[in-house]
């Protein structure tokens, strides 16, 4: 293999759907607890800007290589 192929290989594993999806189901799903929580307002505070991060982070990843 010539090194170009390698650094695209190296591209591919990097660029999986499956543990990014995960990262951004994570963050869907914190931004949800922090949504809920009753006990500190700046968490509360930037709940919606987690979920909608880790919506968008879940988009963009939704067109990566499986």
């Amino acid at each position: 293999m010539n090194d170009n192929a390698i650094e695209n290989a190296r591209r591919i594993r990097w660029f999986r759907r499956g543990p990014w999806e995960a990262a951004a189901m994570c963050a869907i799903a914190a931004g949800i607890v922090m949504l809920m929580q009753p006990l500190s307002i700046d968490l509360f505070s930037y709940s919606f800007v987690t979920i909608l991060v880790g919506t968008l982070g879940f988009v963009v990843v939704s067109h990566f290589p499986e």
